[in-house]
This record gives C-alpha cells, structure tokens and sequence, in this order.
C-alpha cells in the first residue's frame, strides 16, 4: 500500500484532572503511533488528540505545552466540564474531519494500546466499527467486576444493544463518526448507540492492566449514575415494570378485600392496626419508586427538548502534519 493510500489515525483521550498519568500517558501513545507508521500500517499524518474536560488541576497546561512541542499531538480544551461521554464525543467529532479512522481510549492507559494495531488490521481487513473487548476482568474487585458483569446482563435482558465486556475503546471510521454525529440526544450513553450505526463490525480481545496513577474519575456514585443513564435512554422496560407492578398489586388488593369479606361474613374480628400501618408504608413505598423511575424518563425529556449543545470548545491546538 502506498503512503498515500494509508489510512490518517487519531487517536483521541479525553482527559479529566489526568496531570499525574499525562507524563506516562503521552509519550506511550506517542511510541505506539511512531510504530505503527513505521510498520506502514498507518499514515505519518496520523496523529493524538487530548481533550481536556473542564480539568482543574494543570492538564491544560501540560497538553498545550505538548501540542506546541509534537507535531503529531492536538490538544482541544472544553470550556467547562461535561462528562466523560460528551468529551469524548467532543473529540471524535473535532477528528473527523482530519482523519480516516479514529481510536477512542482513556488517559489512564489501562486499556492495552497493543491492541490499536489489532484493530487497525480489522479496519483494513474491512471493519469499520472494531471493539475492544476484555478477556478477562481479573484486575477488578469482586464488587466492581460482578456489578458490572450484572449490568450488561441486565441491558441485554431489557432489550438494549450493547458488546459484553466492551467500554469506549473502539476504532471507528471517520464515516460512522459522521452518523454517530446525527444521534442528538443530551444523554449519551455511546456503548449503546455505536452498536446502532450498523456497519461491518469486529472485536478485539486484551487484558486491562491496573492504573499508572492517579485515581479513578468513576466511582461508585458515577457509575451508578452512569447505568441508569444507559437503560433509561434506550429501554422503556422499567416503565412497563411498573405498570405490571401495579397490576399485581391490584390483584393482591383484590385478594385482600375476599379474605376479608369472607372473615367478615363468618364473624371473626380483624385485628388491623399493625397490618394496616405495614400495608401503608410498604404501598408508599412502591408508589414513590415508581413515581421515581417515571420522573427519571421526564427527566430525560425535559434535558432533550432543550436542545442545549452538548459541550463548548474554548481552545482548540490541531496537529501540525
């Protein structure tokens, strides 16, 4: 393949208070597409773009720094922070259109870069969607790994699209980032939309490795929000749960109203105070989390119709080729 015929690479990090792992993080990814173009797999125009996220540690200023320096780094600073999902969709739609193929991984590198080269085979193999998929989660906690384990098993059962064991590593190409970018939607969950966009699509298996440094920018609370984030913008199964709840408490309510007819009928007292007070606090109970996962859906619909932009870019450095 000519060099001219090589496919342009970028590969984009969002970056959220990334300043102790971007010491380790940018020359790693510097190496790997120096390889890369050296093996003549990809374009000497290929190159990394970092955005920064709102970081309030010296991010910024570590990424501007190198962008001045390496021709083959970009750097894009976001003027406030928005979230993991929306920087990154920040990052591929700013690639584009300098680009053919683009690789989406975090900053902390635990996803293996190794794997890049494996997926820009299955590009020129014909792919162009190729997931990176973890073989194994042996790296993780109990707790982390079976809540996890547990999500995408639930996503699947509710009906929505998504790659087991897979997050937002993945090589698209600059055309399926073209339809990613007609998906308008505020609330981005992208590991259910991808798998959307149809496309001749392939997988590629690594292991995670553990953190360099820093900690990680998706606790407990984060990826709590993060899951219900992803079954409330693509399932309305939770909704449908609790209409079907409701009707069994209908039925039970029914039930409860013959037994008592009938203890009523034979002249048996009903003690009821206590039953009563249970029934009470256990119906209110049902009634506010159903109203919950009810307001969780007119939530969405209130962000979506604002149509706010998902993100402002105050400063973008492009990679000088």
């Amino acid at each position: 393949m000519s060099a001219t015929s090589l496919p342009i690479l970028a590969i984009v990090i969002p970056c959220y208070n990334e300043q102790e792992v971007l010491p380790a993080t940018i020359p790693a990814i510097d190496s790997l597409l120096l390889r890369l173009i050296k093996a003549g797999k990809v374009s000497d125009r290929s190159f990394a773009l970092y955005v920064n996220d709102g970081s309030r540690d010296t991010t910024w200023e570590i990424l501007s720094c190198t962008a001045a320096e390496n021709p083959r780094v970009g750097a894009l600073n976001l003027a406030a922070n928005v979230g993991h999902q929306n920087a990154l969709m920040a990052g591929l739609e700013q690639a584009a259109g300098l680009c053919d193929i683009t690789v989406s991984i975090d900053a902390d590198l635990q996803d293996d870069t190794d794997a890049i080269e494996g997926m820009v085979d299955a590009h020129a193999a014909g792919a162009d969607i190729v997931y990176g998929v973890r073989a194994r989660r042996d790296t993780d906690t109990w707790f982390k790994r079976n809540t996890a384990l547990g999500f995408y098993r639930l996503m699947q059962s509710l009906g929505v699209k998504s790659v087991y064991n897979h997050a937002d590593f993945r090589l698209m190409s600059a055309r399926a980032v073209r339809d990613l970018s007609q998906y308008g939607e505020r609330n981005l969950f992208l590991r259910g939309i991808v798998p959307l966009l149809g496309y001749r699509q392939a997988k590629v298996y690594y292991d995670r490795r553990e953190r360099m440094a820093g900690e990680s920018k998706y606790p407990l609370g984060k990826m709590l929000s993060f899951a219900v984030d992803g079954i409330t913008s693509f399932s309305v199964k939770p909704v449908r749960m609790v209409l079907a709840a409701g009707g069994v408490f209908l039925l039970v309510a029914l039930g409860i109203l013959i037994y008592v007819l009938v203890r009523y009928e034979s002249g048996n007292t009903i003690p009821g105070w206590s039953s009563l007070i249970l029934s009470i606090w256990f119906c209110s109970g049902v009634i506010l989390i159903s109203l919950g996962v009810i307001g969780e859906y007119i939530g969405k619909i209130y962000k979506e119709v604002k149509q706010r932009p998902r993100y402002s870019a105050e400063t973008f450095i492009p990679p000088r080729h």
